[in-house]
């Protein structure tokens, strides 16, 4: 079966600004489930060895869409690289939750795509980010989060929350590229404005999606707690752990090889078969 690929589709957001999606989809009449990945933070579309989960999903029937946030830091011209800080120092939560609704509204009118089967897959940030709009978006009937955080509310604590306020940025380092990346500090008045749509403990209880939690039990960046915690607060959900799996489940930028990393390789099989199951 041949698959297609369609990438650095441009999706409007009047919101916000302009930014890329990839669609990768076998060729066949049948309409197809739709799967959005939804990158996290200091994450893009092209990261890793999120091209080749891509594929893997497309040749197992369904339309997979991965997008650009459009505030990530990368722009129109440059999917892939964090060319413009002032926009990524510019991003909140809206913003992400706005973009995310543009690409479900995008992909929904695609006469290739099932408007009853509409999953959402975020990773890190944006499982939450996936999980608040599950929970307001009544078309999506799947959820599923890799690696994903409990809460939205990830900022400086105290004199340092003191601190941003009084400088109006701080500066957080990639340890990929070496970028002083700015927040500032309109990112936390976002969320303290958005307090409650923002809280994705309450999202979760209300999700009514269809749910599947995955997570590494040696995650560096988002321990696994927060996983558990998510399925308490969900019990309809199912939790599945990757055994001595990282953040990326084995993936890293760039990524050469040809083939998935045996860890992310599990997890696109697992959510492929969670969708077959449940949808």
């Amino acid at each position: 079966m041949e698959i297609k690929k369609k990438q650095n589709i441009i999706i409007h957001n009047p919101e916000t600004r302009s930014f890329p999606a990839d669609a990768f989809y076998p060729e066949t009449g049948e309409k197809l489930p739709l799967v959005i990945f939804v990158h996290g933070y200091k994450g893009y579309k092209d990261w890793g060895a999120w091209n080749l989960m891509a594929e893997k999903f497309a040749e197992a029937g369904f339309f997979f869409v991965k997008f650009n946030f459009s505030h990530n830091g990368t722009t129109v011209e440059d999917p892939s690289n964090f060319t413009d800080l002032e926009a990524f120092g510019n991003n909140n939560y809206s913003k992400e939750l706005s973009d995310l609704g543009r690409v479900i509204d995008h992909f929904i009118e695609d006469p290739k795509v099932d408007d009853q089967k509409i999953i959402l897959m975020g990773h890190s940030r944006g499982g939450g980010i996936s999980i608040v709009k599950t929970s307001e978006d009544e078309r999506i009937n799947g959820l599923i989060t890799l690696a994903s955080v409990d809460t939205l509310e990830r900022f400086p604590e105290n004199d340092d929350l003191e601190n941003w306020k009084n400088e109006g940025v701080y500066y957080v380092l990639n340890g990929r590229t070496k970028q002083q990346m700015p927040h500032y500090y309109q990112f936390y008045q976002d969320f303290e404005q958005n307090y409650h749509r923002l809280d994705v403990e309450r999202a979760a209880e209300m999700a009514k999606a269809h749910f599947l939690i995955i997570h590494g039990t040696d995650d560096e960046s988002v321990p696994v707690t927060h996983a558990e915690h998510l399925h308490i607060l969900n019990p309809n959900s199912e939790i599945f752990l990757i055994e001595g799996g990282s953040h990326t489940f084995g993936a890293k930028e760039p990524w050469m090889e040809k083939e998935l990393p045996k860890d992310l390789n599990t997890v696109t099989e697992k959510c492929i078969d969670f969708i077959r199951e449940k949808m």
